[in-house]
């Protein structure tokens, strides 16, 4: 008996093609289920968030969460507390990060490389192993239950000084050499020539830096323990009560907690591309 199989390569391309489709978007369904059904909890009336039934849309759909959420805890000054933590200690980083990538990539001094992995092998450390040292350190400084506690630890980190200094390797000696033949100086060569071509790193360490100080919880959760000092993270965690605790408003202010991060990325979306392309890929 002859054996009979489909042979055309169009047949089996346009059966791969559908079967690649169909993988896509059922991926795309389960990533983005979780978020659907936190934006519908946030619109139920208690009575359908904790039903037992499947309820995909709510019948009567209500910001009552949001209301409740918001006026049973000081939102107005965790999120003042986070929006100041956060825009200093990221500014203070990014500069911080901008000089220290610029001189470990373009100038030459003894142990240079020593210093630079030596800063570098800190990545391997994990926070949990720093908690304590650090709160010792901060508690000596008298510093703890005060925005200087979590600001000041993450004023200069690994991460961003490799990322800036592999930038900053890129930026041709010969550009930064005719400015100093025409008698600019160093901080001149630096502000006016160094920092605009250093626009899509800055970028990319403002995301970063925004999304994690905004989302940190663990040494908050050490350095800050007055209620009306906690971030916007720990606040969430402080609407938990011992004997109920209202899901619906917490998944409500969790949505509204993302709304800063959504909104910094989109501002800098643009050059957070084009620096991931430039110094991610090498």
């Amino acid at each position: 008996m002859a054996k009979t199989k489909s042979s055309n390569p169009n047949e089996r391309s346009i059966l791969s093609q559908i079967v690649l489709w169909l993988a896509l978007i059922l991926g795309a369904l389960v990533m983005v289920f979780p978020i659907y059904w936190m934006i519908m909890t946030t619109i139920m009336p208690q009575s359908e968030a904790f039903s037992r039934s499947l309820i995909l849309f709510p019948e009567s759909p209500t910001l009552e969460n949001f209301i409740e959420g918001w006026n049973n805890s000081p939102w107005p000054r965790w999120y003042a507390n986070t929006f100041f933590i956060v825009i200093t200690s990221v500014t203070g980083s990014v500069f911080m990060n901008l000089l220290a990538g610029y001189t470990f990539a373009k100038f030459e001094f003894r142990g240079r490389n020593v210093i630079f992995f030596s800063i570098i092998a800190t990545l391997m450390i994990p926070l949990q192993v720093l908690l304590v040292p650090r709160f010792l350190i901060i508690s000596s400084l008298g510093w703890v239950n005060s925005y200087w506690s979590v600001i000041g630890p993450h004023m200069a980190e690994p991460f961003g000084l490799f990322f800036m200094r592999q930038f900053m390797l890129d930026i041709p000696d010969e550009l930064l050499e005719a400015a100093r033949l025409d008698g600019a100086g160093e901080f001149t060569i630096f502000r006016k020539i160094v920092v605009p071509l250093a626009k899509p790193a800055i970028a990319v360490l403002v995301i970063l830096g925004f999304s994690t100080r905004w989302n940190a919880f663990a040494w908050p959760l050490v350095a800050l323990t007055k209620k009306e000092m906690l971030t916007v993270q720990l606040g969430i965690n402080f609407m938990k009560g011992y004997y109920y605790t209202d899901w619906p408003a917490i998944i409500a202010m969790v949505l509204v907690s993302i709304i800063p991060i959504i909104v910094v990325f989109l501002a800098f979306q643009r050059y957070f591309i084009a620096g991931i392309a430039r110094t991610g890929i090498k």
